[in-house]
């Protein structure tokens, strides 16, 4: 079993990562991803997206629900923050 290090963290941002922007213009790598979702609604299925942002715990800690980020000109609300004790976090986001 391998245990990741920092580094590996380090490293899997700067070959996957994206430049985030945050609302005061300061800038941190995450690796986003928008996965397609469907949901079940009365017979009828919805079809919609899920953007998450993976990024390091210490680039985000000041981060807060409904703050804004922008990633590939497009701007995201912040709707959830999930640290996973090994330094990343998951950031739930919305358009």
């Amino acid at each position: 079993m391998s245990v990741e290090t920092a580094a590996d963290r380090t490293a899997m941002l700067a070959d996957y990562g994206s430049t985030v922007t945050k609302a005061d213009a300061s800038t941190f790598t995450g690796i986003f991803d928008n996965d397609f979702l469907a949901v079940d609604v009365d017979e009828s299925e919805v079809e919609s997206s899920e953007p998450t942002l993976l990024a390091r715990t210490a680039d985000v800690s000041s981060l807060a629900h409904g703050d804004t980020l922008t990633i590939s000109a497009v701007s995201y609300t912040v709707r959830g923050i999930q640290p996973d004790g090994t330094g990343m976090t998951q950031i739930m986001l919305s358009i």
